[in-house]
């Protein structure tokens, strides 16, 4: 993939779908900023990714919730690169359970980390991508925001949101020369999965056409061709990487 020297900002990227990307961008020789609330595990990130501190990987305690971290994560990365090409807003939170019996706080705190968290990131960046007349913002929603599921209306209402974000701001940052995708992952294995019974992910295997979960491979794999030199006429979609499980 064309991402060759590209400064490209992950958040949510200690572990799971954003360590995996990262490993793929650094592989393909793209420059990657990894943001993460969690910093125990940025620093795991840092030996597994980097061990001989050799490559451009900057690890960055960071909180999506809290704008002024975020500004100041952009601003590590742009003092030490001078640019931001790609932000992939892929931080995110589960918090299940049925409309009736769902707290309050659950609903808020999905909420604010998978939907303003977003905004908060998105806004962070802007001023750079402006700048410079370019940019990739791609953002991770679901096909829960598509098609919903049960017991999980926060987490549904949040990817929604950000389907209906990511539309909008393609229309508006498309003249500054920055386009704005989401892509909708289907059920992917990585630790979210991990507590769900085996024969639950068995019946959604028979469900997907493909009759296999996604990897984090698969995702990363939109990420890099929705942030690469091949996508730059392409914006304001929301790319679908489900096995077919929609159909």
């Amino acid at each position: 993939m064309q991402v060759k020297d590209k400064v490209v900002m992950i958040t949510g990227a200690a572990r799971g779908i954003g360590k995996n990307a990262a490993r793929m961008f650094l592989a393909n020789g793209a420059k990657i900023a990894v943001c993460d609330v969690n910093e125990a595990q940025l620093q795991e990130v840092a030996k597994d990714l980097n061990p001989t501190g050799t490559l451009p990987l900057l690890t960055l305690t960071a909180n999506v919730t809290d704008r002024t971290s975020m500004n100041q994560a952009v601003k590590t990365v742009t003092e030490k690169w001078g640019r931001v090409d790609v932000l992939i807003n892929n931080a995110g939170i589960t918090r299940d359970g049925l409309l009736a019996k769902m707290a309050e706080s659950d609903f808020d705190k999905v909420i604010d980390v998978n939907l303003k968290g977003v905004f908060n990131c998105t806004q962070a960046v802007l001023p750079a991508m402006t700048a410079q007349g370019k940019g990739s913002i791609i953002n991770t929603s679901s096909i829960v925001g598509v098609y919903g599921n049960v017991g999980q209306t926060n987490y549904a209402a949040a990817k929604a949101g950000l389907i209906g974000m990511t539309k909008t701001w393609a229309k508006e940052l498309g003249r500054k020369g920055i386009t704005v995708n989401a892509v909708a992952p289907g059920f992917t294995m990585t630790e979210m999965l991990a507590t769900v019974p085996e024969k639950i992910l068995d019946a959604i295997k028979e469900k997907t056409p493909l009759k296999r979960l996604g990897s984090p491979d698969d995702i990363g794999n939109a990420y890099l061709f929705l942030a690469s030199d091949a996508a730059t006429f392409v914006t304001g979609q929301v790319l679908g990487v489900d096995g077919g499980l929609v159909i």
